[in-house]
């Protein structure tokens, strides 16, 4: 099979596009004919092995597992021995990621519990580019942000791979949404229902008037202090991603910062690890056939242009999501 590879962490100029054996499985696992992956964020953690803690889990000098890829949807080819719930056929979405098989490849290995039926009506690139990002979307306002309908919800960094989903989510629960992003995307942001839509480059968030019961910062790097300021007395704050700071441990101070500080103010100040699950999926799939939740896809590429494609989520260049078409 086709798979993209690299041998150590680095930049995208080290992925390859490379012949490997199909993989085999686990009796709690899932052999997956991948017809679509979606490109997170994570992907280029996994790449470049930062920050450097990270690589206590996936290998210290070098990748554990030399595939990459954690988003994926396709069809069932083969179910461990424990798998009851689905059979060769099926059309699936879902994460791979921890089996040692990534999904920017021909086949891909996921756990049966972190895969649920592809949505109806919905292409296999657009169920691609769900799994990681609107769970982790999902979970940030739903558990951790405790969020109810008529509250006022900002979003920073709404024009990405999970904002995006964020935006719509939050308007489906009922919140009154602001979203941030840069110039260029306050159209896409303002066209995914926000209420409102900050251009950060033009307005000083330091400086905007309202506060919100509930603020997702997403991947950024402001100081815990300015973020507060932004929060109703008793508001919440959720840190999603941990982008920013140093090569060893990137936002990892921060995020525990908050939690020191959580303990002496009133507002709740919170970060977590997203937890994929097939619950979740299903919701989110529900919402997809209703019609109240759509991928933003960038664009789509092929496995040969995954390396092009990391540079540009790293330069920040990707509207939403960029879907990687695995069976043409």
């Amino acid at each position: 099979m086709r798979a993209v590879v690299r041998e150590r962490y680095g930049p995208a100029e080290g992925l390859q596009l490379r012949e490997l054996g199909v993989p085999t499985i686990s009796a709690d696992q899932v052999l997956i004919r991948v017809q679509a992956a979606g490109l997170d964020r994570g992907a280029w953690h996994v790449m470049t092995g930062r920050p450097y803690l990270m690589r206590l889990v996936f290998g210290l000098r070098t990748p554990r597992d030399i595939t990459l890829g954690s988003e994926v949807a396709g069809v069932v080819v083969a179910v461990g021995a424990q798998v009851s719930d689905l059979r060769p056929g099926d059309r699936v979405f879902g994460t791979c990621l921890g089996s040692g098989h990534g999904s920017f490849a021909d086949y891909a290995v996921a756990r049966a519990g972190k895969l649920a039926p592809m949505p109806v009506g919905v292409s296999f690139e657009q169920a691609a580019v769900i799994p990681v990002s609107a769970q982790t979307a999902l979970q940030a306002l739903r558990n951790h942000g405790r969020m109810q309908a008529g509250q006022r919800v900002l979003v920073i960094g709404a024009s990405g791979g999970v904002g995006t989903f964020a935006v719509q989510l939050a308007k489906a629960f009922g919140a009154v949404v602001t979203g941030v992003c840069s110039p260029g995307k306050v159209d896409l942001v303002r066209s995914l229902g926000a209420d409102h839509v900050i251009d950060y480059r033009a307005t000083d968030l330091t400086r905007v008037a309202e506060r919100f019961d509930l603020v997702l910062d997403i991947g950024g790097t402001r100081p815990l202090g300015q973020l507060r300021r932004l929060l109703t007395r008793t508001g919440t704050l959720v840190l999603v991603g941990g982008e920013g700071g140093d090569r060893w441990t990137g936002g990892l101070g921060r995020q525990l910062g908050a939690l020191l500080l959580s303990r002496f103010v009133p507002q709740r100040l919170v970060s977590f690890i997203t937890r994929e699950n097939s619950a979740d999926l299903g919701t989110l799939a529900g919402m997809m056939e209703a019609g109240t939740l759509r991928p933003v896809i960038d664009r789509e590429c092929g496995l040969a242009q995954v390396p092009e494609a990391m540079r540009d989520l790293e330069a920040g260049r990707v509207r939403g999501k960029v879907a990687v078409s695995v069976s043409s």
